[in-house]
């Protein structure tokens, strides 16, 4: 565990610094542990190590491992990879956070979902700014009407936006796709109305935050590489 409380403790090093260096308060940012591909057990010692919020890609690698880990104090599961309509009925039980909506069908479906279990799950629409078509989400002008469409399910609570900008090895590139989704927070109500910003992960989360982040995905820095799927 040691290895692991090492890389807990230099992610939130690295945050704390970027936080202060942006004039923001240190709650201003929440930290999501992505355990795509990682053991239950490197979960159990995050958790153990003080982490709460877990991100996962797959729905079916969510559901599996939420299950082999069971009912751990105040921990939450996140669904950060893209959400199939037809898998929407298996995390519904599961997650307090989607970050990655990205139609009204999507939305309508997993609002249904969580209604039948009497749940309300937070709801963050991804956004595509980068108009890569190798990503997933919505492009900007889709983005008021899965605004309304999250708005019309009442088990959905409408949270923020969240974006992944292609890969670069310059940190700094993704500054502006970044920016983007905070000019895109502005134009749709501001914080008041989407108070999250997901993005960041563990080779530019210094950029994220200077640009508004208030959640950033952490895979690598925390848990290493990953394995092969």
């Amino acid at each position: 565990m040691t290895g692991l409380a090492d890389n807990i403790a230099a992610v939130r090093e690295r945050m704390a610094r970027a936080v202060a260096g942006a004039g923001r308060s240190p709650e201003s940012v929440r930290l999501v542990a992505v355990a795509k591909r990682h053991p239950a057990s490197a979960v159990r010692e995050a958790h153990a190590l003080g982490l709460r919020a877990f991100g996962e890609n797959y729905a079916q690698e969510l559901v599996a491992k939420a299950a082999e880990i069971g009912p751990l104090p105040s921990i939450e599961w996140h669904m950060i990879g893209h959400l199939q309509t037809n898998k929407a009925r298996h995390v519904a039980p599961v997650i307090a956070m989607v970050h990655t909506l990205d139609s009204a069908h999507v939305a309508a479906e997993l609002g249904k979902r969580a209604a039948k279990l009497g749940r309300t799950i937070g709801a963050l629409i991804e956004v595509n700014v980068a108009a890569d078509s190798a990503k997933s989400g919505c492009v900007p002008d889709e983005l008021p009407a899965i605004i309304d469409a999250v708005r019309a399910t009442q088990s959905l609570a409408l949270r923020g936006l969240m974006t992944m900008p292609p890969y670069s090895d310059d940190a700094e590139a993704s500054r502006p796709f970044f920016a983007r989704l905070r000019e895109l927070q502005a134009r749709h109500g501001g914080p008041s109305v989407l108070p999250e910003l997901s993005m960041g992960m563990s080779h530019d989360l210094e950029a994220a935050i200077a640009e508004g982040a208030t959640i950033v995905r952490i895979g690598t820095a925390i848990f290493g590489e990953r394995g092969v799927r």
